[in-house]
């Protein structure tokens, strides 16, 4: 017969307790493959900051940018109040970018719930393969397919609405049509990568929900809703705060192999702006004041939607 004892007096293992420093001394190894990482954002993300104080200085390159004078906010007045160009920019950026994620940020995410709905393997496996290529493809090889499918007089576009008695239409080069465009063809270059993070967090889905829900008489759409979806909250959740970061990040690649002079005053963005008056003008200092600009909105977007989302019960960035 098994004796038994009182539980004041049972003794329970304590594991002994280490100095922090020799844990890491004892997994150093790891620590050891973190610095190709560290040392690739150490020379690419934090030291190109040095070049922020052009944004306050009017920039010579014979005198380097120490030996440029200090002019404060210069730039900056002169970016919000003095420039005609600037309000016009940055409306073209905020509503292009926010089209981007009224249409494209859902697009993968339901494009996913499909995927996940497919039970054959094979043709799953085809469609979803078909979906990641155009990612694969620049923008200067996009920029080309689009300019031949679209074009209004031999484009496979306009060939079709012209069988349905509509006039040919000017994609790339009618501003009422260029945003749509851009949006468009964001969705269909990256609608299938997108897709991926989201496959994964569904692949995790414990089956034993899906199995009770089926028990309990849901159909397919109620799994959908009542389980698919709040599983891979989180994950959207983390995806569209990192989507508010790049608010102002309207897609520099695609607008600069798409848009043209016809097409500047609602395709042009902040972008596209500094590349244009600061590589092809060099104006440096203005143009680096945009970028902090740009960069510091970012940032403040980032922080107060992840303000938002933890309110609301969701796991934020931190």
């Amino acid at each position: 017969m098994l004796k038994t004892v009182p539980v004041e007096q049972a003794q329970v293992y304590v594991p002994p307790k280490r100095s922090i420093w020799k844990e890491y001394r004892r997994h150093s190894f790891l620590f050891y493959l973190l610095i190709p990482g560290l040392l690739w954002y150490a020379i690419f993300h934090y030291g190109p900051l040095y070049g922020i104080q052009l944004a306050f200085k009017d920039f010579r390159i014979v005198e380097g940018i120490w030996g440029s004078a200090w002019v404060g906010f210069k730039h900056f007045e002169s970016m919000f109040f003095i420039s005609e160009q600037f309000p016009r920019i940055l409306k073209n950026t905020i509503v292009i970018s926010f089209y981007h994620i009224i249409f494209g940020f859902p697009a993968p995410i339901i494009l996913a719930l499909l995927f996940n709905e497919i039970r054959l393997k094979l043709f799953k496996r085809i469609t979803q393969s078909i979906s990641y290529l155009p990612h694969f493809l620049s923008w200067v090889v996009m920029g080309g397919l689009l300019a031949e499918f679209l074009s209004p007089s031999t484009g496979v576009v306009n060939y079709i609405t012209g069988l349905f008695g509509v006039e040919p239409i000017y994609f790339m080069a009618d501003p009422n049509y260029f945003r749509f465009t851009l949006v468009l063809s964001g969705i269909w270059k990256e609608i299938g990568w997108g897709t991926i993070i989201y496959l994964a967090a569904l692949a995790s889905i414990d089956p034993t929900l899906y199995e009770a829900a089926i028990a309990d008489g849901a159909n397919r759409w109620k799994q959908m809703i009542h389980i698919t979806i709040p599983s891979i909250l989180p994950v959207i959740s983390i995806m569209f705060l990192l989507r508010i970061g790049g608010l102002l990040d309207a897609g520099f690649d695609q607008v600069l192999n798409l848009y043209n002079a016809a097409v500047y005053s609602t395709g042009d963005i902040l972008d596209t702006y500094v590349f244009r008056v600061g590589i092809q003008q060099l104006q440096y200092s203005l143009t680096t004041a945009v970028g902090l600009f740009k960069n510091v909105v970012g940032l403040i977007m980032v922080l107060s939607a992840n303000y938002i989302i933890k309110k609301m019960g969701q796991d934020g960035l931190y």
